[in-house]
């Protein structure tokens, strides 16, 4: 046991201003995240404290971790997406993450009752760590860019020649931050509210 760890669940993990207070994520679940410690512990992991959360790994390669949301606690495997999920334990964070999934908690009956699931999930992802199992790189012609963007493209050849300066992994990062939206209008707008930054060479975030 890490006493980083002991830390994090007596102080919370510190990254905003409510590290330290009752109103820190970290306390409203001390019981479940006690209680995931222990069962993670319990298949072998190392236990060590990154991004101010506790992870724990295998020969030093990241297996998953233990954390604190608003409205569960979770484990976090790092390759989940490699699992087989046959009990449907899984959730994918966003729409587009390829790797990450997360199961979630909210009661320590609940983390009792699926002791057994829990841990060999850990220790298929473990099986998979050994066996060098690796997330498939997503390829270009996997990412369909959204009908507005192509159609606002194909529209302005000042605006297809700077998105088309842009690199990969900026448009890909456009392309991403448009398709979440759901409505035909908000993806319109989201295009509109990106131009500037098109413009002037930068990915959607401003950077």
């Amino acid at each position: 046991m890490n006493p980083k760890v002991d830390a994090y669940l007596a102080e919370g993990c510190m990254r905003c201003a409510f590290g330290g207070t009752p109103k820190c994520k970290v306390h409203k679940w001390p019981q479940e995240l006690v209680r995931l410690r222990q069962i993670v512990l319990e298949c072998g992991l190392t236990e060590e404290l990154k991004w101010s959360m506790p992870c724990y790994t295998y020969q030093n390669a990241n297996i998953l971790m233990v954390h604190a949301f608003k409205d569960f606690a979770a484990i976090s495997f790092m390759k989940g997406s490699l699992l087989k999920d046959e009990a449907g334990l899984l959730h994918q964070p966003g729409e587009y993450t390829q790797a990450g999934r997360y199961m979630k908690f909210t009661n320590t009956k609940q983390i009792d009752a699926r002791e057994a699931l829990i841990k060999s999930y850990i220790f298929e992802a473990i099986e998979n760590e050994k066996a060098g199992k690796k997330i498939p790189e997503r390829k270009e012609n996997d990412i369909e860019t959204p009908v507005e963007l192509t159609e606002q493209l194909e529209a302005s050849p000042e605006f297809k020649a700077a998105f088309e300066a842009l690199t990969p992994g900026r448009q890909r990062g456009y392309i991403f931050h448009i398709m979440q939206a759901k409505q035909a209008a908000t993806r319109n707008s989201r295009i509109e509210k990106c131009k500037p930054n098109i413009y002037k060479g930068l990915g959607w975030n401003g950077k």
